[in-house]
């Protein structure tokens, strides 16, 4: 299947998303046929502060025309920030869209996580990851959520993350975990691999651009079809 990829938003997290993809069908030995459209990073951010829905939705519009012109069958938002608009973009989409917050809930129940801190943008935190979780418990440091979520788009526009912003959201999971009872602290922010990889921070991380790559990997080898993505709720 050709998966298309709304990238860009931000550069590091396109990078991940592109290298970890390839390397799980490499593993398995399938080509992978992809395609990446570049959104901008800046844009995606005023609109989501703003909570400009729609306009994020009409950006993503023609990068998802010119994804369906390269051949794609799926399109996916390298962001969960991004995700913001989901539901509105996809009503406009003419491509099928792959969500990368739709199937979280059913992975912590499957692997018995009960509650699940939460990292990412001001948006994401607040409402506990666009209200999805609905067997899981989301917790979120409502005293650090401004800070939290500013550094968090501070890092992710710039690409890099510096080690006081590292030490910043390390300590906010290890608060969650502590303080709030936490099973495990989920990054739901997709450039805060920049932060977490090759940590250690002593308790159970999950990246959740790791679970939006397991569907896409399983529609990539043909394991699952587009018309399975229903039962990920």
């Amino acid at each position: 299947m050709h998966i298309g990829l709304i990238g860009g938003i931000g550069v590091a997290a396109t990078v991940a998303y592109y290298q970890r993809l390839t390397a799980r069908l490499a593993q398995r030995g399938v080509k992978p046929d992809l395609t990446i459209v570049h959104a901008d990073a800046q844009t995606l951010v005023d609109n989501n502060l703003a909570d400009r829905r729609q306009a994020q939705a009409k950006v993503y519009l023609p990068l998802l025309h010119r994804l369906k012109d390269a051949g794609a069958d799926c399109a996916a938002i390298t962001s969960l920030g991004g995700h913001f608009c989901f539901d509105e973009t996809q009503a406009l989409s003419p491509l099928p869209l792959v969500s990368g917050a739709t199937p979280l809930d059913a992975h912590f129940a499957a692997n018995d996580i009960r509650s699940v801190g939460l990292l990412g943008t001001k948006v994401v935190m607040r409402t506990g990851l666009y209200g999805q979780l609905e067997r899981t418990q989301p917790i979120a440091l409502a005293d650090e959520i401004e800070l939290l979520g500013d550094t968090y788009i501070s890092m992710a526009l710039s690409g890099r993350c510096t080690p006081d912003q590292r030490q910043l959201f390390l300590t906010a999971g290890q608060r969650m975990v502590d303080d709030h009872g936490a099973d495990a602290v989920v990054l739901a922010g997709t450039d805060l691999n920049l932060a977490f990889d090759g940590q250690a921070p002593g308790y159970q991380v999950i990246d959740a651009l790791d679970v939006h790559l397991d569907v896409l990997e399983q529609l990539a080898t043909g394991e699952m079809r587009l018309t399975d993505l229903d039962s990920l709720r």
